[in-house]
């Protein structure tokens, strides 16, 4: 198993073409087939799989020779130098492209520019022959020699539809190609002793190694057209080598964008320092501007081949002897000596998760068993960021993490959230974390629910804040002269008050199994934890308190809490308090006193009562305000008739009779007032008998 120049054979050849790891084999190919990856206790925690669907391709023979193209995730099949076929395959597109070329020489390497548009084909060491896909466009092929005298072409690199480099052992060359006049035009060149060189497609940096031993690196990136030199460094040799020959191998470096940054990352077999064993992967920092700097060193406490992926900005690193992978999170707190940080791994080391290939074939045949797939065979090629090719067997894979394991693995809530808040399909996860730690018999104390809501709500609060300076940009209209101005994305990682009352807090209180005390002690944190980084709190949540209080009739909590305004005043906590009346009378006063603190409008509350049928409240809450004489008797009797309750619409009929007969001397609605109906409904019930009577003085 190894990395791009493949495999553990020391005499391979170099390049990406090297992904012909040629190991004769059975001809044919077939359909991409879906393996299966099992689960269950077999996979013991295991938290790397590969993808279900592969790209399947003809396997690599003698006749057939396979190759990878990293900028477009393409497979190409090349039999008899293109005569006979070539077929290529992608992870993302899944419709293969297929086409004959003249055999004009073994392929030394092949890939497509960006787009599809544009085939270039090297076959010797001084030239690359390139060959338009464009429709309408004749299919001749055009070549392009290397300007320099006497140098040797190691490889080329695609850096957009029209643009392409050519890396020599003497330097490089940046080409713009025309493919209407089936030409190129050499756009600048640099000389530079050249060992070997990669390239890192997501931020478009070719590295170059340069000098006698191969330990100073020289980046350059490429910009629609333009071509930058970044400042060379050294890479850190385990001790000083004996002779002067080559000393940094190709098979030892990877390149890869971690959280938005781009590192080189150097697998040191050999530690530094005399007194650590085992070997360790170290990160340099590569940035546009200033110099590399070393930043993190992975340790990983043991010896022999390795092979490097980067998977939802986790370091992967395999290890073929055991047959075992380890992960590293370098946003995880590690041991920081003054320049660099020490990072152990995260996890226990694991293998990936068995993998199934399913036998090709006619429907008939395939009623035969899948065939287990030999991982971290030596015939596996691995390429970044998250590419495992297995040429011999014919297939590639995405490695995907998977984060369900990890729970499991990781027992410090605290850990498994910083960590589980980095990844990309994390919400589902974390919520049911939140659930478990809440629930026998996972139940969490209450100081780890808390550092896991804080950590949460950190998140949370970080996005409501670049929602809020967006939000103030445009509306000041600075966004049109900043036009890069992006809406900040939401992630996963944002776990908001619906989230959490939906998934967790409201599962969690209709439950019932823990005690009340330790239940309302959860909400009570979740609201402290969101006041303590000024996150307006939603009403639902203080609903979701009170009722849990009013199931277990701790009423004294109630008022104690409404009192030293533990639960925020608003107009919906208001209308819950006023329907609680009935069975905590002096709900009702709590509630006027909180309406009146909003400074809400009367005539708005008396109509959120009416909504909600609580009309006897709504009555004495204008009764409250000294409003009862200029109220519309017709809408509160409406509202108690819906109501459908007889001794509710007397009640309120009745009241409105004696407010007449005090305001006017006579019980009796004036016809202005619209309510004979509702007179007419009350004498239909209680007969006419009970219409209060005028009375005199």
């Amino acid at each position: 198993m190894g990395r791009d120049p493949p495999g553990p054979a020391e005499d391979e050849a170099p390049g990406a073409a090297a992904a012909a790891a040629g190991a004769a084999g059975r001809e044919g190919g077939g359909e991409e087939g879906e393996g299966r990856a099992r689960g269950g206790a077999e996979a013991g925690g295991c938290y790397l799989a590969l993808c279900a669907r592969p790209v399947q391709f003809e396997k690599a023979n003698p006749v057939n020779c396979v190759f990878f193209d990293e900028a477009n995730k393409q497979v190409f099949a090349v039999r008899s130098g293109g005569a006979t076929g070539v077929v290529v395959k992608g992870l993302e597109d899944r419709n293969p492209i297929s086409f004959r070329m003249e055999d004009k020489g073994e392929v030394k390497c092949i890939k497509f520019s960006l787009g599809n548009k544009i085939l270039a084909v090297q076959r010797t060491l001084k030239s690359v022959d390139f060959l338009n896909f464009i429709p309408d466009s004749p299919q001749l092929e055009y070549t392009q020699e290397c300007k320099t005298k006497n140098a040797n072409i190691l490889g080329f690199c695609w850096t957009s539809s029209t643009e392409i480099v050519f890396i020599t052992d003497q330097g490089i060359e940046f080409y713009q190609v025309l493919p209407e006049k089936r030409s190129l035009k050499l756009l600048k060149n640099q000389s530079i002793n050249v060992n070997w060189y990669m390239y890192c497609p997501e931020s478009s940096v070719i590295l170059l190694s340069t000098t006698v031993l191969g330990n100073v690196l020289q980046p350059f990136y490429f910009k629609s057209g333009t071509m930058a030199k970044l400042s060379k460094f050294e890479i850190e040799l385990p001790a000083a080598p004996k002779s002067s020959k080559l000393s940094l191998s190709e098979r030892d470096i990877a390149m890869a964008t971690i959280y938005g940054q781009l590192y080189v990352l150097y697998l040191r077999h050999h530690s530094r320092t005399s007194n650590s064993t085992g070997a360790e992967v170290v990160l340099y920092h590569l940035l546009r501007e200033g110099s590399c700097k070393k930043t993190h060193i992975l340790k990983l406490n043991r010896t022999g081949k390795f092979a490097l992926n980067v998977v939802d900005n986790l370091v992967v690193v395999h290890h073929q002897d055991t047959e075992t992978s380890v992960i590293f999170d370098i946003k995880l707190k590690g041991e920081f000596d003054g320049s660099t940080t020490i990072h152990q791994f995260v996890l226990p080391p694991r293998s990936i998760q068995p993998y199934q290939i399913p036998v090709a074939g006619p429907a008939s045949v395939t009623s035969q068993a899948p065939v287990p797939c030999k991982l971290y065979s030596s015939s596996w090629i691995v390429f970044q960021p998250d590419i495992i090719i297995s040429a011999s067997e014919g297939y590639l894979w995405s490695l995907q993490v998977k984060l369900e394991p990890v729970v499991n693995l990781l027992l410090d809530k605290g850990k498994l959230m910083d960590f589980l808040l980095q990844r990309k399909e994390c919400k589902m996860v974390i919520l049911s974390v939140c659930s478990q730690m809440l629930s026998e018999p996972e139940r969490g104390s209450l100081s780890v629910i808390a550092t896991v809501f804080d950590k949460l709500n950190q998140e949370y609060k970080k996005y409501l804040e670049a929602e809020q300076s967006y939000t103030m940009v445009v509306e000041t209209g600075l966004s049109r002269s900043n036009p890069l101005l992006k809406r900040p994305v939401r992630t996963q990682a944002v776990i908001d008050q619906s989230d959490m009352y939906t998934h967790v807090l409201s599962v969690f209180t209709e439950k019932k199994e823990a005690p009340h005390k330790f239940t309302i002690a959860v909400l009570m944190e979740y609201i402290r934890s969101l006041n303590q980084f000024q996150i307006a709190v939603q009403h639902y949540l203080y609903e979701l308190v009170i009722k849990t209080l009013v199931q277990h009739n701790l009423f004294y909590m109630l008022h104690q809490f409404l009192q030293y305004h533990v639960l925020s005043d608003s107009k919906p906590l208001a209308c819950l308090l006023l329907s609680l009346e009935s069975i905590y009378p002096p709900a009702h006063q709590l509630s006027l006193d909180m309406l009146k603190r909003l400074s809400t409008a009367n005539d708005e509350i008396v109509e959120v009562l009416l909504s909600k049928h609580q009309v006897l409240a709504a009555l004495r809450f204008i009764r409250g305000i000294g409003g009862h004489d200029s109220i519309s008797a017709r809408k509160f009797l409406d509202a108690a008739k819906q109501a459908e309750d007889e001794m509710l619409f007397y009640t309120i009929f009745r009241f409105f009779e004696q407010r007449n007969q005090r305001l006017r001397g006579n019980p009796s609605f004036t016809p202005g007032e619209h309510c004979e109906e509702h007179v007419t409904f009350f004498k239909q019930v209680f007969g006419e008998h009970a219409l209060m009577k005028p009375t005199t003085f």
